[in-house]
């Protein structure tokens, strides 16, 4: 009796190849993670198979992820050991013939007051042009034992007065402030946002709507609030959205226990009002399209995703597109 592969797994994902919408398009994907734990990794070679199946991935951002920190030294310092581990990759990447990792978004403590600029100072040594900003997760699990990822930070991070202090640090530098929180903390994400009007701040993953545990029930009315809170931190000049992430298992939709993966069709229908709902409240020019690989890869492939993406906006002019899948992403990251 022969079997389905089991979710999750290369084998998984190629039961479902679509032809390349749009393949000329350039791209800048702005949001991937790398990392080599026990039993997951995810380098140069993975990426590049990804990037390349067929869409024209021409740069990507790299997003921290606590990979490969240092095991010793001063704590607030051991976050460099993920950078240098990112340069030597960014450096293979320039000298093949895949997507070059052109920038960097790093780790540091915004809480860490004086500790900050020294951490900043040093990722700015390591990296110089490449390293574009800092995420500190702002993620807040109110359920831990419903997702797959919770989130660890402290509730009210964003709220916090030294937090505060050091995004406004990041503003001064030229660097950006990009937050993973969840859905029920966009207020939170937004009041921040007010508090530091001279930092770009940046939302991941629309805010982490959930649709698991005890949101599987309330998708609704967490939907409808959403709307609302978008459209609220839109009215802050300095934010930015990071349009993706909504295939990771804790939005609930399930595609990463199918038997089939999801076809590009069935992910545009699913995310459409989420993606339409947040371009028409912020614009082209402060949106820009994200694949969350390898988190999002648990439900998705590489080219269904961007697919998916590009039906969602088929409608869309030239010069939009070009703004929502490489433009801002240029742009704000500072990568021509």
């Amino acid at each position: 009796m022969s079997t389905s592969p089991a979710p999750r797994t290369k084998e998984w994902l190629a039961q479902v190849q679509e032809p390349i919408v749009d393949p000329e398009r350039r791209i800048i994907d702005p949001h991937h993670h790398l990392w080599h734990d026990e039993g997951d990794v995810y380098l140069l070679d993975d990426l590049w198979a990804d990037t390349g199946s067929g869409h024209n991935v021409v740069k990507t951002v790299y997003v921290e992820a606590g990979s490969e920190y240092l095991q010793d030294g001063p704590k607030h310092l051991q976050c460099l050991g993920e950078t240098e581990f990112v340069l030597e990759i960014a450096a293979e990447s320039r000298k093949g013939p895949g997507a070059e990792i052109a920038g960097i978004v790093a780790f540091a403590d915004l809480s860490s007051g004086a500790l900050l600029d020294e951490t900043l100072d040093r990722h700015a040594e390591l990296a110089g042009k490449m390293f574009c900003g800092i995420r500190h997760c702002a993620a807040h699990a109110k359920h831990p034992e419903c997702l797959t990822i919770p989130g660890r930070a402290p509730e009210g991070l964003m709220a916090d007065s030294a937090f505060r202090a050091g995004a406004a640090v990041l503003g001064r530098r030229g660097l950006t402030f990009d937050s993973w929180h969840y859905h029920y903390q966009n207020r939170e994400f937004m009041e921040l946002a007010q508090a530091v009007p001279d930092t770009i701040c940046i939302l991941n993953h629309f805010g982490t709507p959930l649709g698991v545990g005890p949101y599987a029930d309330e998708r609704d009315e967490i939907f409808e609030q959403w709307k609302t809170d978008i459209a609220d931190i839109a009215k802050c000049d300095n934010t930015i959205a990071k349009i993706g992430g909504l295939a990771m298992p804790d939005n609930g939709f399930g595609w990463h226990a199918t038997a089939l993966p999801a076809r590009s069709d069935e992910i545009a229908a699913a995310h459409r009002a989420f993606y339409l709902h947040t371009i028409d409240c912020f614009g082209v020019d402060r949106c820009m399209m994200e694949s969350n690989f390898p988190v999002d890869k648990r439900s998705v492939s590489y080219h269904v995703l961007y697919n998916a993406l590009k039906k969602m906006v088929a409608d869309f002019s030239d010069a939009e597109k070009d703004a929502l899948f490489y433009g801002t992403a240029e742009r704000v990251y500072g990568l021509s």
